[in-house]
């Protein structure tokens, strides 16, 4: 009953061009991030039909460099969009940072983009803004029933805590008494 593995083709120019295209047509990328995905082909071609890794390196390398040009992949456009749909979701620039740098992006693109982020953003104090959000997503503090507050606020500042924002900025949104007490 065991069912045969399906064993990938070889890899060529032209399947790693496509399957580079097929990458970036579903998601946003930067350049170190579509070089592991495409290295990842390239190993396993090689594990099965020997096809030389150097090769398949220069392959990328080349490609790579043709789809920068063609502004296919733009390491600081997509460092700002990561960065700006991160901190609306709730994370923090702690967080923020290091996902971008798990991404492979140079510690100026990640800089460049947090300041973008300061700048495009209305109010002084990003953290901030950052906690509320997360705490809204997650009703958290004064969005849980007023019922339960009290026995989960422990969990909810842990939740904070992991989140990556220090205990005074999550015990600010936690112990707030209203929501409104936040937006003011």
């Amino acid at each position: 009953m065991s069912q045969d593995k399906k064993i990938p083709r070889p890899v060529t120019k032209e399947s790693l061009r496509n399957a580079a295209l097929n990458y970036i047509d579903r998601f946003a990328t930067s350049r170190h991030n579509l070089r592991h995905v495409l290295v990842r082909r390239v190993q396993k071609s090689n594990y099965y039909h020997d096809t030389s890794i150097q090769d398949g390196i220069d392959w990328i390398e080349e490609l790579l460099d043709k789809l920068e040009q063609a502004k296919f992949i733009d390491d600081a456009r997509y460092a700002e969009g990561r960065a700006g749909a991160l901190h609306r979701k709730g994370t923090s620039q702690r967080v923020i940072r290091m996902k971008l740098m798990e991404k492979g992006l140079s510690e100026d693109h990640i800089n460049k983009a947090l300041e973008a982020l300061r700048e495009e953003s209305q109010s002084e104090n990003l953290e901030r803004d950052a906690a509320i959000a997360l705490a809204r997503r997650r009703r958290l503090g004064p969005w849980r029933l007023p019922e339960k507050r009290e026995d989960l606020k422990e969990k909810d500042l842990a939740a904070m805590a992991r989140a990556g924002f220090s205990y005074d900025l999550a015990r600010e949104i936690i112990e707030a008494e209203t929501i409104e007490d936040l937006e003011d």
